[in-house]
């Protein structure tokens, strides 16, 4: 079958490498025929050559496995040990190892759902970052009539726009210095902010201050600073960008005086979460249509990638066809 492995950066690898065994499948697992895969901003550090802690590091760097750092997928089931999936359905959801650039991915069935076979494999893809959004706010305080900011506008960025105007918020504010205002009215969002996030904060009125500040940059110290900074009094930040580093700094100065609340964490409930997705996409069904911007073929995986690395103002969300 046919694999990409990362043999330095920016450089992806095509191989050939025995399938998997059905018969080697541990209880709740499945054996997927790749149909699709999305492009996360958390895929990009191994792609640019980052070592050290990587989603999917298992000892070894993560970037020495084949498949990697996919983990947004489209399948067929052909193999299943799973009680929910059966073979020849056609799911959604995580690339267990983060191995998804592979023919035949072996999977956790329990972070798979089945997708409306009106979309497209590449469309359906759009649910599992979808889902982690969906899960995030869960979390929140209820956002109807609130302001709310998020900053970092990328493919996440949009969908918590999205999904907090779709929720109530009385302003959705969006922040990034990639001009995004062509897209705002698509993803909910009143007020474009083409600017960097520490100029956004040192030119935000006090009375401008957002109640809620969603911060899906990652990779970055400075801008989870910044959304603190930036929150009204008894306001709630949420963290969702992937860190780089075990410790971040933190203006316990102003979460102390303002009454903050700092949440994070990672998506539970993947099934649950994925088939709630399910359900939103179906009632706002010209959300995964516009999310898709950009499908390349699986002989073109590394320029999926460099697209990705270059925030330009018409792209979002990138994806890969079998």
């Amino acid at each position: 079958m046919w694999s990409y492995r990362l043999v330095a950066p920016f450089t992806f690898e095509r191989t050939d490498r025995p399938e998997p065994s059905a018969a080697g499948l541990a209880d709740g697992q499945v054996l997927l025929r790749f149909l699709a895969a999305g492009i996360c901003g958390s895929d990009l550090p191994g792609f640019r050559g980052t070592r050290g802690r990587l989603p999917g590091d298992t000892g070894a760097h993560a970037a020495e496995m084949d498949g990697f750092p996919i983990h947004e997928i489209a399948g067929e089931v052909i193999a299943s040990r799973h009680p929910r999936h059966r073979d020849g359905d056609r799911v959604v959801g995580w690339a267990s190892g983060f191995d998804g650039l592979q023919q035949l991915v072996v999977a956790d069935g329990d972070g798979l759902a089945p997708f409306d076979q009106a979309l497209s494999p590449a469309q359906a893809v759009g649910l599992q970052p979808l889902a982690c959004v969906l899960y995030a706010v869960e979390q929140l305080p209820a956002l109807a009539g609130r302001r709310v900011a998020v900053i970092g506008q990328g493919s996440i960025g949009l969908l918590f726009s999205y999904v907090a105007k779709a929720a109530g918020a009385a302003e959705v504010i969006g922040v990034d210095p990639v001009d995004r205002a062509a897209l705002a009215p698509q993803f909910g969002i009143d007020t474009a902010v083409r600017a960097t996030s520490d100029r956004w904060v040192g030119h935000l009125d006090p009375a401008d201050r957002p109640d809620i500040v969603i911060e899906a940059v990652g990779h970055q110290v400075a801008t989870l600073n910044h959304a603190v900074e930036a929150a009204a009094f008894g306001g709630t930040v949420f963290y969702f960008g992937v860190p780089d580093d075990d410790s971040y700094p933190i203006n316990m100065r102003a979460m102390l005086r303002n009454n903050l609340t700092l949440k994070s964490g990672v998506t539970q409930d993947r099934r649950r979460v994925l088939e709630r997705a399910g359900r939103f996409a179906a009632e706002h069904p010209g959300l995964l249509p516009r999310y898709l911007t950009h499908t390349f073929g699986v002989d073109a995986v590394a320029e999926a990638f460099e697209l990705a690395c270059r925030p330009t103002p018409g792209r979002v969300k990138i994806a890969i066809a079998g």
